[in-house]
């Protein structure tokens, strides 16, 4: 199995769990962020440092890319047209303002992509990705081949 097929088996595994702001624990809780280190654990391996504190509009208030600049510290960077299942994606809510949300690409084989992502007050979720969220799709990531552990999730 490749490391993206991992990633999306992985991810389907935390379907349902519900939707808890900084938690990380499959059936427990999770949010955006959280399910992706949740994925990495069990994908790669340890996380090399845990989160710091963040609040739900972290984003808007201080306008720093944090999310994108740890994917990029510890993810790998694929063409967003070319992204594949079990791929990171980062989303940014409006043009201007900084990326703040996170997805597992789960399926392409259909008429929208699918998705696995921390669903705000629902829970994880595996949904269609329509023009809504296409358009708002800045950036994809996979996973590093080394499994080094490579990655921050820190904000």
């Amino acid at each position: 199995m490749t490391r993206r097929e991992a990633a999306v088996a992985t991810a389907r595994d935390w379907l349902g769990t519900p939707y808890r702001h900084q938690a990380s624990v499959k059936g427990e809780g999770a949010d955006c962020l959280g399910l992706v280190r949740g994925v990495w654990r069990e994908v790669i391996g340890d996380e090399p440092e845990a989160p710091g504190p963040y609040t739900p509009d972290w984003a808007e208030r201080g306008g720093a890319e944090t999310l994108l600049e740890a994917a990029r510290r510890w993810l790998t960077p694929v063409v967003t047209e070319a992204a594949q299942p079990g791929d990171v994606l980062l989303f940014r809510m409006s043009p201007e303002a900084p990326i703040k949300h996170c997805a597992i690409l789960s399926a392409v084989d259909a008429p929208e992509p699918r998705m696995i992502h921390a669903y705000w007050g629902r829970a994880v979720v595996e949904s269609w990705m329509g023009p809504w969220w296409r358009r708002r799709l800045a950036v994809a990531f996979t996973w590093p081949e080394d499994g080094s552990g490579r990655a921050a999730w820190r904000r």
